[in-house]
């Protein structure tokens, strides 16, 4: 039977409860600063292959990670500019997911080359995050080919049984996915515009550029 949790009753319990399910490579809905996420331990092989059971969806289909903070991050990735961490830093935490490339450890533990990644404008997210020190799956709550489900009632309904725990908040999540961003090169380039306008993400980058010494 699917849990429902109430983040805004205990949230220190709702943590420990989401870190227990996490290590356990149980599935679980969670709020998120867009819309509800489905997740799980993305370095469990069963976790992910459940959860791409539960979404009706090609087996090895890639999904967007969530992490806690920019130190996190670099454990898993590899540096491409300095200027690069700048830029990260400048537009997280936001809805805006960047692909970036892993480490060697990474890329062979996944068994891919890239990743993206995402620092969540959510109290909830953000510590549930730090507390577990790695990234966390987030994909939109739906099956294949399937509007995403918002409602944590709706989720219950159509889930219940088929994932471990919905974790629940007062606060309204936004109708809404991340921006989407290639950043595996040089500069950034648009995979999928979200609330955030990519020429937004665009000027950050350029602000983030560190200026030639000409003195």
């Amino acid at each position: 039977m699917t849990e429902i949790i109430k983040v805004e009753d205990n949230l220190n319990y709702a943590i420990d409860c989401a870190k227990n399910l996490f290590f356990q490579g149980k599935i679980f809905a969670y709020p998120t600063d867009t819309i509800y996420g489905l997740g799980g331990n993305p370095f469990n092989i069963q976790t992910v292959k459940a959860l791409d059971i539960v979404k009706q969806r090609e087996l090895g289909k890639r999904y967007i990670f969530l992490v806690g903070s920019i130190e996190i991050l670099r454990k898993y990735i590899v540096v491409n500019n300095e200027n690069h961490l700048d830029f990260l830093i400048s537009i997280w935490p936001n809805p805006i997911s960047v692909i970036l490339n892993l480490n060697i450890e990474t890329s062979n533990s996944l068994g891919l080359t890239n990743a993206a990644f995402r620092i969540p404008n959510n109290a909830f997210c953000v510590k549930f995050l730090k507390e577990i020190k790695m990234p966390l799956i987030s994909t939109s709550v739906n099956r294949k080919d399937e509007p995403p489900m918002n409602d944590a009632e709706m989720i219950q309904m159509e889930f219940k049984d088929e994932i471990d725990a919905i974790f629940v908040s007062d606060k309204k999540s936004l109708d809404y996915n991340s921006t989407l961003i290639d950043l595996t090169g040089n500069v950034p380039i648009l995979i999928r515009e979200g609330k955030v306008r990519f020429d937004d993400v665009l000027s950050r980058f350029n602000n983030s550029l560190s200026t030639e010494d000409v003195s």
